[in-house]
């Protein structure tokens, strides 16, 4: 196993050893591999709770808050989702070696571009011990061997799974070094594993604007931005206002500490009176606070609001906050465009929303949103691997190149062209 190699070099090293091999692996020998896997995280799923909890003993004490204690606790039943997520990895079709385009060229050359594996990818994250397994499941799967570098506030229950996923894969037939987890937390380690050029094919961050920052900075080795969801959603002046309810209430309040949860609320006008006022009653219920502007809270007062509600003045700042947290900022807008236009602002090109029976609308937000995701009468909450049908991801991209969206397994791969000839020269 890797996990306890000494330096960051030396991990790096072992896992680019361990890249070559599962390049050729059998897809037989890495399902194997990762029911494996599955298995031992349910039989020994008393081992990771006793390591989860010393984490979050340390979480209450260094009192990081709700969001983060929740992204870092584990039971017994998000385990066993773990181990399920596992398995729909290994059920899905190998990406590796899919034909991707071949054709015979007029000179009788034979083309074909496949997908291949990156080869080894880093994953940093912070406190989400979930990556540790899922991020390990999908490189696997897709033939990358995967060096892990968490938070030290999930230090203990990443070393359990790290430790759990590397022992398990080795026994069914994968190479020593196939997964890797460096220890720790320190600048110093970041800034030598953003830059083993020579070993690590990517690098993927998955946590907040502060450790994009830093990788920004430091990284030479190329990096895939796995970043953060200042999400949107619009309920237009056409919008099935009983659909809007649902929609907002689910991608606000189903889980507010996540990157595809809704941080911002835009209304058109013709809908703020008819909405507003029981929406907000509604999300008070569930404990979330309103920060909005003043046409959004004249809406909500000229259309029966309690007296006593609790209603924030949103500031220029709201709009540019992923609270990840209890906190909704509402707005109220002119038009589509307006709302376009706030979004371009604002948004962190993560996952957005309309509702809207209006389909000329619809089409409009489509193309004139620049995200990700982009939704119609759907919530925000949906942007995620398992329920795109990838089984798991690794993170959500922002960027364009290459992947944008749930990282998934053929995101997790490059591609290569196979020629062949007989006994071709050029003239």
């Amino acid at each position: 196993m890797a996990i306890a190699v000494s330096t960051v070099a030396d991990t790096c090293a072992g896992a680019k050893r361990a890249a070559r091999v599962l390049a050729q692996t059998d897809t037989a020998v890495k399902d194997a591999a990762l029911e494996a896997i599955a298995l031992a995280l349910q039989t020994r799923v008393e081992e990771i709770l006793a390591a989860n909890e010393l984490d979050m003993q340390a979480g209450h004490e260094a009192d990081i808050g709700e969001a983060l204690l929740d992204r870092l606790r584990l039971d017994s039943g998000r385990v066993d989702a773990i181990a399920r997520a596992v398995r729909q990895i290994a059920a899905l079709a190998d990406p590796v070696g899919e034909v991707i385009d071949g054709r015979r060229l007029p000179n009788g050359l034979d083309v074909r571009k496949v997908r291949v594996p990156l080869g080894v990818v880093a994953v940093v994250y912070e406190a989400r011990p979930n990556v540790t397994i899922d991020a390990a499941a999908l490189c696997l799967k897709s033939g990358n061997a995967i060096v892990l570098r968490g938070s030290s506030s999930a230090a203990h229950s990443n070393a359990m799974l790290a430790h759990i996923a590397a022992e398990a894969a080795v026994a069914a037939g994968l190479p020593d070094g196939c997964v890797s987890l460096i220890a720790g937390g320190g600048r110093q380690e970041l800034a030598e594993l953003a830059t083993q050029r020579d070993t690590v094919d990517l690098i993927i961050p998955r946590g907040g604007e502060g450790l994009k920052e830093a990788l920004q900075s430091l990284a030479t080795v190329p990096v895939i931005y796995a970043a953060s969801g200042n999400c949107h959603v619009y309920v237009d002046a056409d919008a099935d206002l009983q659909h809007a309810h649902a929609i907002v209430i689910n991608a606000k309040t189903q889980r507010p500490g996540v990157c595809n949860a809704a941080e911002t609320l835009l209304v058109h006008e013709r809908a703020a009176g008819q909405l507003l006022p029981a929406l907000v009653h509604a999300l008070a219920d569930a404990d979330v606070e309103i920060r909005a502007d003043v046409r959004a809270r004249d809406a909500i007062e000229r259309h029966g609001a309690i007296p006593d509600l609790k209603i924030e003045d949103a500031d220029e700042e709201d709009w540019a906050t992923e609270y990840l947290a209890p906190v909704l900022a509402v707005g109220v807008v002119d038009s589509l465009e307006q709302a376009i236009e706030h979004i371009a602002r604002h948004g962190s090109g993560h996952s957005e929303a309309i509702v809207t029976r209006d389909t000329s609308a619809a089409r409009a937000f489509q193309l004139g949103v620049d995200a990700a995701c982009v939704y119609v009468n759907a919530s925000t909450r949906f942007t995620d691997g398992g329920e795109f049908g990838m089984g798991a991801e690794i993170g959500n991209s922002t960027q364009k190149l290459h992947a944008r969206g749930p990282i998934g397994l053929r995101e997790l791969c490059t591609f290569k062209y196979l020629v062949e000839g007989d006994g071709h020269v050029r003239a």
